[in-house]
């Protein structure tokens, strides 16, 4: 998968907002206000931050050297991922994941308001 790809999917989801907080190069994907996605533009292979249950973090990482945890995040919740040699499919179950992670962390009536836009 390339860059657009991902930036395509996720922007199909509901409340999915993209923006540069950080910097000119690292591209945040957020459901309403929280982020689920962060993706550097710049950087070769591509590669992909996202949220993760800590047990399944445990075992993707050891399963594939590919996902670590994610730098300057926290290690038990975010995982960097190396697309490079990964199955497209794998890649947008974790971009799904992530989304649902974070969207379930909205409140019940944000999580209301975006399910009946």
């Amino acid at each position: 998968m390339d860059a657009n790809e991902i930036l395509d999917y996720c922007l199909a989801k509901k409340a999915v907002t993209e923006n540069f907080p950080f910097d000119n190069e690292t591209l945040v994907m957020k459901v309403d206000t929280k982020m689920f996605l962060l993706m550097s533009l710049e950087r070769q292979p591509l590669s992909i931050n996202v949220k993760t249950d800590p047990e399944w973090s445990a075992e993707l990482r050891e399963q594939y050297p590919q996902i670590t945890g994610a730098y300057h995040m926290n290690k038990t919740h975010w995982n960097s991922v190396s697309v490079d040699g990964l199955k497209r499919e794998l890649i947008l179950k974790l971009i799904d994941h992530s989304y649902e992670l974070v969207f379930k962390s909205l409140t019940k009536k944000i999580q209301s308001e975006i399910n009946n836009s």
